[in-house]
């Protein structure tokens, strides 16, 4: 009978578990309904509070800084130092990117013996830097070859949009622009032609980074105007390099196409633009 007591009071008595908590996907619980799972929130993207504002790009699948570059006129090292990004290689989709230069700040004010000095402090004052990884999203480096001497460039109106450009190779035109298909001119020849700069500039891009474009050359004019030479053999400039009107930068061929040709582009803040109405009738 002992025993069987015992029994009976132990069926009567109620276990009380410890509630399950799922520590995986839970961070919080809700005041109104006590227990339920709440999913953590997404870790934003770097810029994410920029999104939508002028001067700032949106990265899509598939890009890459060189086409970001490109289609926003600017250096990708510019790019890459204007948003403090160590390793040019890795940028998410959705993550916002800087693609004007900053606005210049005043430096603090100093005071001297003979008063406030202010020195204002500019972007044009900071030596544009290769990202600290060193890495070049895409290419290898070019041969560099000596400058030749510089074709005199008329004269003009003094402002950005006077630029005088010449035709970059000599070659028939094979292909003339079209917005939807082809952003710029195909100019024929054979593999070796020299493919000349088309204005004074400063070589932002010299590489085999930018799918579709083979070996390529881009030129920074000013802050108005770059342009692009595509599918080279050989590249004769390196980034950086200033370079002059008339200049041969690089070698016609075939990378990156199915026959030999030069694919001329120039491009208006970035947007590709007809070369016909900036380049002399032939």
């Amino acid at each position: 009978m002992a025993l069987a007591a015992l029994v009976l009071a132990g069926c009567g008595t109620r276990v009380n578990r410890a509630p399950v908590e799922d520590r995986g996907t839970s961070t919080s619980t809700s005041a109104s309904q006590p227990g339920m799972v709440v999913a953590p929130a997404a870790k934003p993207l770097p810029g994410a509070e920029n999104a939508g504002k002028p001067g700032y790009y949106m990265v899509k699948p598939g890009d890459t800084l060189i086409r970001i570059g490109l289609e926003n006129g600017q250096s990708w090292k510019d790019i890459a130092r204007w948003n403090s990004l160590d390793n040019a290689n890795l940028i998410e989709v959705g993550q916002v990117l800087r693609v004007v230069a900053p606005v210049a700040t005043p430096a603090p004010s100093v005071a001297g013996d003979t008063g406030v000095v202010t020195r204002p402090v500019t972007s044009s004052a900071i030596a544009p830097a290769t990202p600290a990884s060193g890495a070049k999203p895409g290419g290898s480096a070019p041969a560099v070859a000596a400058a030749p001497a510089p074709s005199p460039a008329p004269a003009t109106g003094g402002g950005e949009d006077d630029m005088a450009f010449i035709w970059p190779s000599s070659g028939s035109l094979v292909a003339g622009f079209d917005e939807a298909r082809n952003k710029g001119y195909d100019i024929g020849g054979k593999a070796g032609d020299p493919v000349l700069a088309s204005a004074d500039g400063r070589v932002v891009y010299a590489g085999a980074g930018l799918r579709g474009y083979g070996n390529l050359v881009i030129l920074k004019h000013n802050n108005t105007y770059l342009t692009a030479y595509a599918h080279n053999q050989t590249l004769l400039v390196k980034e950086d390099q200033t370079v002059r009107r008339g200049q041969k930068i690089a070698e016609m061929g075939s990378s990156d196409t199915d026959r030999v040709k030069l694919h001329f582009e120039i491009r208006r803040q970035g947007k590709p633009v007809d070369p016909s109405r900036y380049l002399p009738a032939r």
